[in-house]
């Protein structure tokens, strides 16, 4: 199942692709049903908060109509950042699921790991490396696709 979620997430990751955004998609799985999904939308509204990971948990949230998520996987395309991994953590997620590493700002293992810091007095099982390939794959194309962009302006 987590391949399929992963692939959906990869979708949501297209479409922000699309819309010239970093390709990240989420999505939010409760009882094997999908409750939240999103894609970064940083730069189409001007907003460092925007993650696909942001944007799938507050539809979480609508679709309770509650803060806490118990019980619940996160599926990102990329590694959560310390914002999202935060967000994850102070929501409750049971499980985060990622594809590929983050080794810029990853906040599941690759700089910190949050969902695992034994302080805090809620941890999340963390599964890495789902489609991690794929993942990779359209994170290079899109900056491959930023460089030869902003070359030719050049």
């Amino acid at each position: 199942m987590l391949n399929y979620y992963m692939g959906i997430a990869l979708q949501e990751a297209g479409v922000a692709f699309e819309k010239g955004e970093v390709p990240v998609g989420a999505v939010v799985v409760f009882e094997n049903k999908i409750i939240g999904r999103g894609h970064n939308l940083t730069a189409s509204m001007h907003d460092a908060s925007a993650h696909a990971e942001m944007v799938a948990l507050s539809a979480a949230y609508n679709h309770f109509k509650d803060w806490r998520l118990e019980n619940c996987l996160l599926v990102s395309t990329l590694e959560p950042c310390p914002m999202c991994a935060g967000a994850a953590m102070l929501s409750r997620i049971g499980t985060i699921a990622f594809g590929a590493r983050d080794p810029k700002f990853g906040a599941c293992g690759s700089i910190i790991e949050i969902p695992r810091e034994a302080r805090f007095n809620h941890q999340i099982e963390v599964i890495k490396g789902i489609r991690g390939d794929e993942v990779a794959d359209l994170m290079k194309l899109f900056f491959r696709e930023v460089r030869e962009k902003k070359e030719r302006i050049n």
